[in-house]
């Protein structure tokens, strides 16, 4: 299907196959969604200034205010954004440690891992947790405000968890860069 705009200009709702699908509620049909250059401005704009106003954005990004929130619109159906959030000071908080958690398992097994994310899943101090390749099974993040705290941490959260076989701790000494998502990734190129 292609829609003319007020302009004379062609949109494209049907795309060849490939490209991201989502269902329109009003016909309950897939309708597709293909990524221009001002898509990724606009994405870029919102990774660095997630509550911009509509305005902000069409000013940054060279559209109406109106077509800016069209086009948010369409990114937060087809999934390309999920949400919005607010980037806390853990320091300022008092959780200034960042530790890197290795931990392997005894076994690789279904009901192990299961288990294991399970009851990772019902740890407060965990920020992010991974199953991952290599010399180890989970990654798992954690802010901590000291050592004596990572300490109860490990004594009440992390030694409890099941099928634990090996828990190798590194400490930040440094955070070097702290990207909400790699810039290559919205650089538009496909």
């Amino acid at each position: 299907m292609v829609v003319k705009t007020k302009k004379g200009a062609q949109s494209n709702m049907d795309m060849p196959s490939g490209r991201l699908n989502w269902l329109d509620p009003t016909r309950s049909r897939p309708v597709q969604h293909e990524l221009d250059e001002t898509d990724f401005r606009l994405m870029r704009a919102l990774v660095t200034e997630g509550r911009a106003s509509d305005v902000w954005l069409g000013d940054n990004v060279h559209l109406s205010s109106t077509a800016v929130a069209r086009r948010r619109k369409i990114l937060e159906e087809t999934g390309y954004i999920t949400h919005y959030s607010a980037n806390l000071n853990t320091r300022a908080l008092g959780y200034g440690t960042l530790v890197v958690v290795s931990i392997e398992l005894m076994s690789q097994a279904e009901n192990v891992l299961q288990d294991f994310e399970r009851a990772v899943l019902q740890s407060p101090s965990m920020r992010f947790c991974a199953f991952v390749t290599g010399d180890t099974d989970f990654l798992m993040i954690l802010n901590v405000q000291s050592l004596e705290d990572y300490d109860m941490i490990y004594r009440k959260e992390l030694s409890v968890l099941p099928h634990v076989a090996r828990i190798r701790s590194s400490f930040v000494l440094r955070e070097v860069a702290n990207r909400q998502i790699a810039p290559a990734i919205l650089d538009g190129r496909r």
